[in-house]
């Protein structure tokens, strides 16, 4: 390739990129929910060959029966969990006050103790913080989040409906034996990734959750339910969302108690102790190879994703970014991109 044909490859290359982008965050209100109901439908599929391998091998296995179980768990599951949210904001608002009263007690200890009760307004202080509205805006958007659910509903359907018909179209488009049989492992690739990430994500979010649920019901935190889903959720966020997971029931052990200081410790290690264990060392050894996303790529995956997708982007920013993988390291002309996105520079499937 001429210099000046590698300067033009380069510079459409950079365009692409620009434009891809552009129309990701133009399109946000239609992509997330698409985004969303993709990675639904991948959850519907591992669960679905779950049931099939467990639970109802002696009904011959139908595949519409298995659909419908899977169906109807992740609806179940999302209507609990719409009932503790708004069980737990209306509780968190009529808390407010004493956790103020006692935030109040705890800085004034601490003001009396270094002598900056003469220069600072205890009271001042804790009225600026307004935790009512900021609660309030959640539970907004968290109910807005689950209005988008009839748009996320009608992809899934469809994309149920449509996955019986990707084989013949995959044959349709790719005439070619040998063209065809290296689009199908490129999409069988991807497919086993991602699932198995959800379904190790998912299984190791709810272990922590339940574990760090223990020991909040043994500490006496207040609403442990709530806190138990919000660290269930907060596990799919790259390494940001255990931090925070982490430190917000111990912050709230601060306002809760009297004597804040041995449950605040208890929480913060314990719960921070779980975090670990899952997380750096039971996670990694269960998804082997499958990921291979360089450290760094996952941190600047989710400032780049959450960026341009927010919060939703932070959630999917590996599932994208694997994805993103997968189809480079596929071409010969990006694969040394794959190489530089990969964790130990070892790509598997390389075709071409």
């Amino acid at each position: 390739m001429s210099a000046y044909n590698k300067t033009i490859t380069i510079s459409l290359a950079i365009l692409a990129v620009i434009g891809i982008f552009y129309v990701l965050v133009v399109g946000k209100t239609l992509l997330v929910p698409l985004a969303v109901a993709v990675m639904i439908w991948y959850i519907i599929n591992a669960l679905s060959k779950t049931y099939q391998k467990w639970l109802i091998p002696q009904l011959g296995k139908p595949e519409w029966l298995t659909k419908l179980f899977a169906v109807l768990s992740i609806g179940a599951a999302a209507f609990f969990v719409f009932n503790i949210i708004e069980a737990s904001i209306g509780t968190v608002v009529e808390q407010v006050p004493v956790y103020r009263a006692n935030l109040n007690s705890l800085i004034g200890e601490w003001f009396s103790q270094y002598g900056l009760e003469k220069y600072l307004d205890v009271t001042e202080i804790t009225q600026s913080i307004e935790v009512v509205p900021f609660i309030r805006e959640l539970g907004t958007a968290l109910t807005g989040l689950f209005g988008k659910s009839f748009l996320v509903l009608i992809y899934v359907l469809f994309l149920l409906l449509e996955q019986t018909r990707f084989d013949s179209k995959i044959a349709s488009l790719f005439p070619n034996t040998v063209r065809r049989t290296e689009i199908r492992s490129l999409i069988t690739r991807t497919q086993d990734d991602i699932q198995t990430y959800i379904w190790i994500k998912t299984l190791a979010s709810i272990t922590t959750g339940l574990a760090s649920y223990s020991i909040l019901l043994f500490v006496g935190v207040d609403f442990p339910e709530f806190w138990a889903f919000l660290i269930f959720m907060l596990n799919y966020i790259p390494t940001i969302g255990s931090i925070i997971a982490t430190l917000f029931p111990a912050v709230l052990t601060l306002v809760q108690f009297e004597a804040p200081l041995q449950p605040f410790l208890i929480v913060l290690l314990s719960v921070g102790s779980i975090q670990f264990l899952i997380g750096s060392v039971i996670e990694p050894r269960l998804l082997g190879d499958s990921l291979n996303l360089s450290p760094l790529v996952v941190l600047l995956s989710l400032a780049l994703w959450g960026s341009v997708w927010g919060i939703a982007g932070m959630f999917l920013c590996v599932p994208l970014t694997v994805i993103c993988v997968i189809i480079l390291a596929h071409f010969s002309q990006t694969r040394p991109i794959a190489v530089l996105l990969s964790g130990n520079g070892k790509l598997r499937f390389i075709e071409n």
